[in-house]
């Protein structure tokens, strides 16, 4: 590239010079400065760059002067995110099933782009994507873009719905017919991605996997269940729905050894109240959405754990366990 025949873009390629090759741990010379803008076919002064610098603050992009020895070196401050903070979000699409393996990767890539080419290297070690267990539809994104759409526009949506079957293929729910729902929120539980919305025709809020819904269109008419939204706790409603099951909701006491309390304050909240029973017990109340899920959850924790009431769903509980053990005898 012929020396200066991009003078126009020269405080641009510094930026991304400065962005790419530089952070905490790695400086540039200005000679080096300099022989990377004309990897570019940029030619520029010591002092054209210092001005630069300068402009680059405004920009939120400071740039750092040390003196080593005889040798001055620059290197970026800070960024818009620090390199945990990309390990974190990293992190969450390598763990989101809801984005295909292919989103995934091109996502990450994207991602990496926040840090320098030095710290893109640490991230590389910890990209590993090929054996979790991903969605297949590659629509997801723009589902979740047309739901927002619906909710901004305060419009209803329709949709098709779709599960699994034995020969592994997706396949209609219902028959193929068209849901048609007013959606409220999306809700990021247990991996997945859900739509939380209310269903006029059952007059009653249900969630959906986004990934298992398709041909979505959003539809002209209003929203309905602004009353049932009115105080709606997206935290409490997870919370409520082990693995975002349905179920019918009820008041549910549990009684636990006191060493198991952390297992309700992870999954419940500290603001939790508990009530002592005796020196080494205590109980609680929470509202549940009873399922065969929140049954399996009871059953994993042990014998130092039981429901107490209501006594409808002590006799559930005690009908799924004699059925699950009548598997095994």
């Amino acid at each position: 590239m012929p020396r200066g025949s991009n003078q126009k873009f020269k405080f641009t390629y510094l930026m991304k010079i400065m962005s790419e090759k530089t952070d905490d741990e790695h400086s540039l010379t200005m000679p080096q400065i300099i022989e990377e803008l004309e990897k570019y076919g940029v030619s520029a002064e010591r002092k054209s760059i210092y001005e630069d610098f300068k402009d680059m603050a405004n920009f939120g992009m400071e740039v750092i002067k040390e003196q080593r020895g005889r040798e001055t070196f620059y290197n970026i401050a800070s960024r818009e995110f620090e390199l945990a903070e990309v390990k974190l979000l990293i992190d969450a699409v390598q763990s989101a099933k809801f984005i295909t393996q292919k989103k995934s990767k091109k996502l990450i890539s994207k991602v990496k782009n926040f840090v320098s080419e030095h710290q893109a290297k640490q991230l590389q070690r910890q990209v590993v994507i090929n054996d979790r267990v991903k969605t297949m539809n590659e629509s997801v994104y723009y589902n979740v873009d047309d739901i927002h759409t619906a909710i901004n526009q305060n419009k209803k949506i329709k949709f098709k719905y779709y599960k699994w079957d034995i020969n592994k293929k997706l396949v209609e729910r219902h028959g193929g017919i068209y849901f048609v729902v007013s959606p409220w929120a999306l809700l990021w539980d247990d991996e997945n991605y859900y739509m939380i919305a209310f269903d006029d025709w059952d007059h009653r809020i249900k969630h959906y996997r986004v990934d298992k819904m398709m041909y979505i269109e959003v539809e002209n008419e209003d929203r309905a269940g602004k009353d049932e939204f009115k105080n709606f706790d997206m935290a409490k409603y997870s919370k409520a729905t082990f693995g975002m099951y349905h179920g019918d909701k009820s008041k549910v006491c549990i009684r636990f050894a006191n060493h198991m309390c952390g297992v309700f304050i992870d999954r419940f909240g500290k603001d939790t109240l508990f009530r002592k029973v005796d020196e080494t017990h205590s109980e609680l109340m929470v509202d549940i959405n009873v399922s065969l899920q929140f049954f399996g959850w009871i059953f994993s924790l042990g014998k130092d754990v039981e429901i107490v009431s209501p006594k409808e769903v002590v006799q559930e509980m005690r009908d799924y366990a004699k059925s699950f053990l009548g598997k095994y005898e």
